[in-house]
């Protein structure tokens, strides 16, 4: 184990009320839904032992009583192979709890079990670049027109800037310090679908002026929030469109189905 290297933590448990794609999937909960045949949480995890960065994996959920319905997941956690923790009642909760298992010292990287498409070229991407800005923290972004130029049809939320228009990956990395972000990060999460609301409480009235009159650049988004937050925060540009798309509806589980059939019709014909 050095110094560069993490510990992954997975966010794995369904948002309060049910989830409609683990209602479509037929599964108990939505990082149990199968993709390509295999559950998404497995897909997840598989990308992450594939990366030499990261040196332990901790998944935060789902609930033990569904651990069951996931014959493999439950022999990876009773082997050690992963670590596991209950989860809370929001992501930012859970993030927190899933930290203070984690030693002080330790960089984590975070990320979700519906990340269906992650892979190890990505996540190995993500972790290298992060380490070279040399931040307190990390957000992994995508440009809106990489992920409209392969998939068009696909509808994401964007956050509009001066200078990108932006998706999110659901892929940070923190430093000891960087840790701090998580209770910012509690502060704005229940406006994560309301990006101008987002941008009012979490950074005030004049960047939300800058933002509402096209004016708020990326970067001075970045500032505002590492001055807010006592935290250095830095965006890393991830080339991935993939890396864009979670499945957060049915309609995202269709298409990484679809994404995935694709590659493997390609691979049989080659």
């Amino acid at each position: 184990m050095n110094e560069n290297s993490y510990t992954a933590l997975v966010l794995a448990a369904d948002r309060a009320g049910g989830d409609p794609v683990a209602y479509t999937a037929g599964t108990v909960c939505k990082a149990f839904a199968p993709v390509g045949g295999w559950p998404m949480v497995l897909r997840v995890l598989d990308a992450l032992m594939g990366c030499e960065q990261v040196s332990t994996v901790l998944l935060c959920g789902p609930p033990q009583a569904l651990l069951a319905q996931c014959p493999e997941l439950e022999q990876r956690i009773e082997s050690g192979q992963v670590g596991w923790i209950e989860n809370q009642n929001s992501p930012s909760q859970s993030a927190a709890a899933g930290m203070a298992q984690v030693a002080e010292d330790r960089r984590v990287f975070l990320t979700t079990a519906d990340h269906a498409l992650l892979s190890t070229e990505m996540v190995t991407y993500f972790l290298q670049k992060s380490i070279a800005l040399d931040n307190d923290a990390t957000v992994g972004m995508v440009r809106h027109e990489v992920i409209q130029r392969q998939f068009p049809q696909n509808r994401r939320t964007v956050i509009r800037l001066a200078d990108a228009n932006l998706c999110g990956c659901n892929l940070f990395t923190f430093n000891p310090r960087g840790r701090d972000l998580v209770t910012f990060w509690q502060q704005a999460e229940a406006l994560r679908k309301r990006p101008w609301r987002l941008v009012s409480q979490v950074l005030g009235w004049r960047a939300v002026w800058a933002y509402v009159l096209g004016n708020l650049s990326l970067d001075q988004a970045m500032h505002i929030i590492s001055q807010k937050s006592g935290v250095r925060v830095a965006p890393v540009m991830l080339p991935f469109a993939e890396a864009g798309i979670d499945v957060d509806r049915p309609t995202d589980l269709q298409l990484v189905e679809s994404i995935l059939a694709a590659r493997v019709s390609v691979t049989s014909q080659s």
